[in-house]
Formats: C-alpha cells, structure tokens, sequence
C-alpha cells in the first residue's frame, strides 16, 4: 500500500473507531504523525488529499477539523480512497469514454453553433494553473457535457454523460496525487478547444483520445502498482 494511502487508512480508522468525530480537531501535526507511526510529509499529504475530497477542512491559522459530514458520508469518502487501489470497475467506463468521446468531439467540431463554441472557452477560461482540484473536476466535467451536447445527437450526449460521472473520484484523486496532472488538464483542454473553433474534426478527435487515454493509462499504473 502507499504511504499516503496507509496514512488515509489510519485516519479512516481513527473515524470508525470513534476518535474522531465529524467537526472534531485534529491533534497536532507531530503529535498525530507520532501517534499513528507516519512521516510527517505522509501524514500532510494525506491530509491535502482529504481536505480535496471534503474529507478534512484545513484551517490556515486554526488547525485541521473533520468535516461536518454525517458519519456515513465521511466513512463513504474515506471507503473509496482505501478501496480504489483494489477495484478496476471505473477502467472499464474510462474505457468506454475513450470509445466513446473522441468521436463526439470531432462531430462537435463540424455541428457547434459559434456561441457554444464561444461558451466552450469561457469554461476553459474559469479555471487556471492555481484553480482547486474540486473546481477544475466541475470545470472538466462541464466542459466534456458540452462538447457531447455540441455534437448535436441526444444519445450520444446521454451516454458520454452517463460514462463521465463514475470517473469523477477518481480524476479528482489524480489531481490530487499526480505532479503536473492539472497543468497537463488544462493545456488538452485548450488543444481540444482550439481545434472546435478551428472546426477541425480530425484534430479534435486525436486531442480527445490524447487526453481521455492518459487518464486511463494513469489509472492502470496505479491500479498496477496496487500490491507494491
């Protein structure tokens, strides 16, 4: 198991036993570090990771808290970071989505009326490099739904839809855990734009593969490392 992944489990444990409760503080860093036998770097980034997931709230002066979450729905969170590495299920939609996308955006290219490809940049336009995990996932999500809608065929639309939430997690874990995974979002984003207002289809198909595949291939390296 990674480390992070350890230092997750250990404060899930922490949840499930009762020693923290949703709202509560966290010990001090050195102090929680000690107690559960992690690095303090491991331990910091595992809490990065959950304050991303609405698991923890980091306050700048303060100290760290649970959320205000029912239980249920912290242990819920916390169930899927710890289990993530053990379940190939989202491979198969992200799989899917790379059928699937590529082709929607090249007809997205040909059929989009000059507004919504206007529309379309204003998206890539509220997000930059300093943008949250959370609200560049929102920023993705709607992007993707556009472009499906912008191919003019409802069906398609329903199942690229429908293929797109199941991977939300995980793109926000990889957001999380990935150096440059933001970066890299934003800037096949902007290609795939560029080549709808270009209305080239060809080109914007090859961009969409290029960017639903490296999240896919992310994915199998992790869930390919699971046991080392």
């Amino acid at each position: 198991m990674a480390v992070t992944d350890e230092a997750i489990s250990k404060i899930k444990e922490m949840i499930v036993s009762g020693r923290l409760r949703p709202g509560e503080k966290l010990p001090r860093e050195a102090d929680l570090a000690a107690d559960l036998g992690l690095s303090r770097s491991s331990l910091r980034e595992a809490v990065k990771a959950l304050a991303l997931m609405n698991v923890l709230d980091v306050r700048q002066g303060d100290g760290t808290y649970t959320t205000s979450l029912a239980p249920t729905l912290l242990l819920e969170t916390l169930s899927f970071i710890v289990d993530f590495h053990h379940d190939d299920t989202v491979l198969d939609f992200l799989e899917v989505r790379r059928i699937l996308e590529p082709s929607a955006t090249a007809l997205a290219a040909q059929r989009m009326s000059e507004a919504d490809r206007i529309g379309l940049g204003a998206v890539l336009e509220s997000v930059g490099a300093d943008t949250s995990v959370e609200d560049l996932v929102a920023a993705d999500l709607e992007f993707h739904r556009r472009i499906a809608l912008g191919a003019g065929n409802p069906v398609l639309a329903s199942l690229v839809d429908n293929m797109s939430a199941p991977t939300v997690r995980a793109r926000i874990w990889r957001g999380a855990t990935e150096h440059g995974a933001l970066a890299r979002t934003l800037a096949e984003h902007r290609a795939i734009h560029d080549a709808i207002m270009a209305r080239d289809g060809q080109l914007a198909q090859s961009w969409a593969l290029i960017h639903i595949a490296g999240i896919e291939s992310w994915l199998r390296t992790t869930l390919a490392g699971r046991d080392t």
